[in-house]
């Protein structure tokens, strides 16, 4: 069945969106563009639509531009249809339907990550626990204690005591069999590691072992052990050692997928520091290969180490990797689509416009307020003086009128430096707006927001400081309630808004320090 798609925009994106509805037009979808007579989409009000768009018959639900900020649940009591936000660029309308249709859960997987605290010997239990909050906050589910040579654990049964009460998973790491002796007795969940040489040691408590073989690649070894923990009928995980490169990468891979055909259902764990603390690159992609061999062998836990500054969004990373790949894995489907959050350097539609586009859309504006967009050429920023386009900041300058404000100055020099790094990494730059960095520069709100595949609500395109209140104070400024002056300075910025992009700029001292005025009707 063919769903009927209402595409509502304004005159300036009309083209482009009537382009890209030939484009994603097919079987399951007939996209129809509406124009509701407005120069801006993003200036469209409620009140502008109900009186202004006319729906055609058998609409299954209209689409409003991501920069909407009308309300969706009045427009869809009165015409007695669907309204929903888009995405912010055009580009994007492709990929937008296509998770409409089918929405993706990031919430599910089934591995274990074990985050280790390399030297909690030498912390104290209140460190730990902060640790280990942070390290949970993550993604960690096991909290694994290492142990250091000639590095005595006097708190480590109190730590385990203050963990499990924290709500923590406990394994303890060391080469010291008295230490694991302790660990396992005090009540920790798991025990890393054990061989041949030690195997003993699971009759003392409770804990599960971690297996390893006696000697390098002795895989005869590791499967006694493995043996032994199935004839008692305790759990374990079997770990074939992942060793870094050029010291046996390669030979350890085949020893995991060797082990896996030969016992396909025993569970095993994959230690990956040894790849991503040992290797000069970012860890996105190495966590992203990883993860992949991972599912692939069903391999279902990992111990994630997080020493080298380079690595400290590793658990995060396998955290986001484990949920987008069980999510494809079900899905019987490549690990592509699926939110992107391992992508940190570059964006698979790096440029949201091409330069003819923009050359169009800049010989449309009438107005002094200045556009910032990135194209595959270069930087572009325009108004209705002119359009330069350049590589680099410095050769914009020349053609930027920043007399009359420092802080205008102060605003484009900011957002042309963001375009810049955008044009270089290829990634997606929309004005006003941070550069996505994925998964490793952070996401607030909850774990539920973090594993949500969606687009975000629109909302004021003004930064919102946490600290805004603060700063009032220091300054001796009282708040006030928004008023209308503020909302019109609001809706003059809001006129920088060009064809569902974000192009907007600080236009004037009053635009400038209403910085959180909303542009709500």
């Amino acid at each position: 069945m063919t769903e009927r798609v209402v595409l509502v925009t304004g005159s300036l994106a009309e083209p482009r969106v009537k382009r890209m509805a030939n484009e994603i037009g097919g079987e399951t979808i007939e996209p129809v563009v509406a124009n509701v007579g407005v120069k801006v989409a993003a200036l469209m009000t409620t009140d502008i639509v109900e009186r202004r768009l006319k729906l055609p018959d058998g609409v299954d639900r209209v689409i409003m531009p991501g920069r909407f900020r009308g309300d969706l649940e009045r427009l869809s009591d009165f015409f007695g249809t669907r309204f929903e936000r888009g995405p912010d660029e055009i580009a994007d309308l492709p990929e937008y339907l296509g998770q409409a249709r089918q929405k993706v859960d990031l919430s599910q997987h089934n591995m274990t990550i074990f985050a280790e605290i390399v030297d909690a010997t030498t912390m104290s239990v209140d460190q730990i626990i902060e640790r280990s909050r942070k390290l949970r906050g993550e993604g960690a589910d096991v909290i694994d204690l290492g142990c250091l040579p000639d590095s005595p654990f006097p708190h480590l049964e109190e730590t385990i005591a203050a963990l499990h009460a924290d709500g923590a998973r406990v394994s303890v790491d060391s080469f010291n069999s008295e230490e694991l002796s302790r660990a396992t007795r005090a009540g920790a969940d798991f025990l890393l590691s054990l061989s041949e040489k030690n195997i003993s040691i699971v009759d003392e408590g409770p804990a599960a072992p971690v297996l390893v073989s006696s000697g390098a690649a002795d895989m005869a070894s590791l499967d006694r052990v493995i043996d032994i923990m199935i004839a008692k009928g305790r759990p374990y995980y079997a770990d074939p050692i992942l060793d870094p490169i050029h010291y046996g990468f390669a030979a350890s891979i085949a020893r995991y997928y060797d082990l896996r055909m030969r016992r396909p259902d025993i569970p095993i764990l994959m230690g990956i520091g040894n790849l991503t603390e040992l290797t000069d690159a970012d860890t996105t992609g190495i966590n992203a290969l990883l993860m992949g061999i991972c599912s692939e062998l069903n391999i279902t836990a990992v111990l994630a180490v997080q020493v080298s500054p380079h690595c400290r969004t590793a658990i995060k990373e396998f955290d986001y990797a484990r949920r987008e790949y069980y999510a494809a894995k079900q899905a019987n489907a490549l690990p592509q689509g699926f939110g992107g959050g391992l992508m940190a350097l570059r964006d698979r539609k790096g440029f949201a416009s091409t330069p003819e586009e923009i050359e169009f859309l800049a010989s449309q504006i009438r107005d002094p307020n200045y556009r910032i967009e990135v194209a595959e050429d270069g930087i572009h920023i325009y108004n209705r003086n002119g359009h330069a386009t350049g590589q680099d900041p410095f050769e914009l300058f020349p053609h930027i009128d920043t007399r009359a404000d420092a802080g205008h100055a102060f605003y484009l020099g900011v957002e042309t430096a963001r375009a810049e790094i955008a044009h270089k990494l290829g990634k997606r730059y929309a004005q006003d707006e941070p550069l996505e960095f994925g998964i490793v520069a952070g996401t607030k709100g909850s774990a539920d927001d973090a594993h949500a595949m969606k687009f975000k609500e629109a909302g004021s395109t003004f930064g919102k400081k946490d600290d805004a209140p603060a700063a009032a104070a220091a300054s001796g400024a009282d708040a006030k309630p928004e008023t209308s002056d503020a909302k019109s300075a609001a809706a003059t910025k809001a006129e920088a808004l060009v064809a569902g992009s974000v192009a907007s700029e600080v236009g004037t001292k009053a635009a400038a320090e209403t910085k959180t005025a909303d542009t709500g009707e």
